[in-house]
């Protein structure tokens, strides 16, 4: 109980430390059209993973690891140093680094090992630098309006493709950066790996599971991109870029938590036959 004390209170004087980086990675979660508007619900889900686990971590002997006092000073030398320089895309990661050193440091090896997940899981809430996203962005739009151009023409509506504007017979359409799915790519990644942790088959169908997030999330979106671009074409932009733009964006998302659910569905299938 005493370690559990000294653990708390030294978080919380963490979190003092990390004011800066905190207030930076909430300034990008609550941002206007915002990649990460799902950020502060990580440390929440991490919690409750944490939790579900309490049947096993209160079996484990604590044994604590000077080592993790060097873990611990390395991430805040790096935090000090980043936030000085107002990186705080790389402080925000030291604050997981130390986290993981401070259990480590008062809990030992072992805890640390059943508490990995929810705290590399922690690493999603952190936002990438705006470069970063400037340039994810531009590429996946000009792909998103590629691919779509091309489906397009094969499914019977000519069209040209001028950067990231689609020109059709009677109306065009511009992938513009909300629908270059980016904000999909990154929530699907992060439900995939929850996806990946919760699923009981091997370490190699977990990976296979979370980078089908990928596929799925560019898939979705030009789906999305074409759908807007018939409803464009055949009834007018006012009906289009309405009810129907945000409608779209939901059903979308369901078609990728749908095939998200039904590669895991089949993952555990396959594992269950071969058992």
């Amino acid at each position: 109980m005493r370690n559990v004390i000294k653990f708390i209170s030294c978080s919380i004087l963490l979190l003092i430390a990390y004011i800066p980086t905190l207030q930076w990675m909430m300034d990008r979660w609550f941002a206007k059209e915002s990649y990460y508007g799902h950020g502060f619900l990580i440390p929440i889900v991490s919690l409750v993973i944490a939790w579900q686990r309490r049947g096993i971590l209160k079996r484990i002997q604590i044994a604590g690891s000077f080592s993790g006092l060097w873990i611990v000073t390395t991430g805040l030398v790096t935090h000090i140093i980043c936030a000085s320089l107002k990186v705080y895309f790389i402080s925000g990661f030291s604050l997981i680094l130390v986290l993981y050193g401070l259990i480590l440091f008062f809990f030992g090896k072992e805890m640390a090992r059943n508490l990995i997940f929810p705290l590399f899981f922690l690493l999603t809430m952190i936002p990438l630098p705006l470069v970063v996203v400037g340039n994810l962005t531009v590429k996946l739009k000009l792909f998103a309006a590629q691919v779509s151009t091309i489906i397009l023409n094969r499914i019977g509506f000519p069209s040209i493709r001028d950067g990231s504007l689609i020109k059709m017979p009677n109306s065009y359409i511009l992938v513009e950066a909300p629908c270059s799915g980016l904000r999909s790519l990154i929530s699907l990644l992060t439900l995939g790996l929850l996806f990946s942790y919760a699923i009981k088959v091997s370490l190699f169908k977990k990976a296979l599971l979370f980078l089908s997030s990928v596929p799925i999330a560019l898939a979705s979106n030009i789906l999305r991109i074409i759908l807007l671009a018939t409803v464009n074409d055949l009834y007018g932009e006012k009906i289009a870029m309405g009810f129907f733009h945000d409608f779209s964006g939901f059903l979308v998302f369901a078609f990728a938590f749908a095939g998200l659910f039904g590669i895991s569905r089949m993952l555990e299938l396959k594992k269950n036959e071969n058992e």
